[in-house]
């Protein structure tokens, strides 16, 4: 092998590399600007449709570095004062109706949370989009005006993860997640995942409406309104636990 074939060899490698290691960048940062470097506090409304019906469920959410998260819903009254919590590997479900605490398997992951098109993967970030796929840069486009990595994220060998492939479009700015598709181990479109009405939420701009759409109901859709937002708050030692599940308002 000569010198030249050599350094194209090597030089093409190192590209290849480059563009892996930035496009787990940009998911980290996409991840990182929705959910905080540290924490993050929201208040959202979810508006579930369906053909026959649609219903509302407000909930606060507290997000500690994607290992820990707290979800309280807060309407309607038949649903009020359920949480959820997810620290480390372990996932719990608290209803104060019947005053049962609940360990959720992991084959609930992937199940509708409160009956809608959100999974309670989705809901308590139990799987990182950073740490659980490799990553890979497959185009440009534009979306709302926004100029948009396409990034295709594969799941690692090892990662219990339920997905085949996720590919995102992450604006290059701002890294907004504008959509993301979500395919099963057969390569076939499962649901898709819509941004829109960018907004400042404690001085970061933001979609302030998701929306999951499957692809195989149809009629059938979530939306989630991000009332309110704030970012690496402080939170007390023992907030992710299972006594704070009970008595958080």
């Amino acid at each position: 092998m000569n010198k030249t074939t050599l350094t194209i060899i090597i030089l093409i490698t190192l590209s290849f590399s480059t563009m892996a290691q930035d496009a787990k960048e940009i998911v980290r940062n996409a991840e990182e600007k929705f959910n905080g470097e540290k924490s993050s506090y929201s208040e959202m409304v979810m508006t579930i449709v369906r053909p026959a019906y649609t219903r509302e469920i407000e909930f606060k959410n507290w997000v500690q570095e994607s290992e820990e998260s707290l979800t309280l819903i807060t309407a309607p009254a038949k649903e009020k004062g359920q949480t959820f919590l997810k620290s480390g590997d372990n996932m719990w479900n608290w209803n104060p109706t019947i005053q049962r605490l609940i360990k959720l398997p992991p084959s609930m992951m992937s199940q509708g949370w409160m009956g809608s098109d959100y999974s309670n993967d989705d809901i308590l970030n139990e799987s990182s989009l950073v740490s659980d796929f490799t990553h890979k840069i497959t185009g440009n486009e534009t979306i709302d005006g926004y100029e948009c990595h396409k990034i295709e994220l594969t799941p690692l060998e090892n990662a219990d993860i339920v997905w085949g492939k996720i590919i995102m479009w992450i604006s290059k700015n701002e890294y907004l997640n504008f959509r993301a598709e979500y395919y099963d181990e057969a390569q076939y479109l499962v649901k898709t995942h819509l941004s829109r009405n960018v907004k400042s939420f404690d001085e970061r701009q933001l979609p302030s409406i998701m929306e999951i759409i499957p692809e195989d109901e149809e009629g059938q859709k979530t939306l989630v309104e991000i009332k309110e937002m704030e970012f690496n708050i402080e939170l007390e030692e023992n907030f992710f636990s299972q006594q704070n599940m009970k008595r958080i308002r």
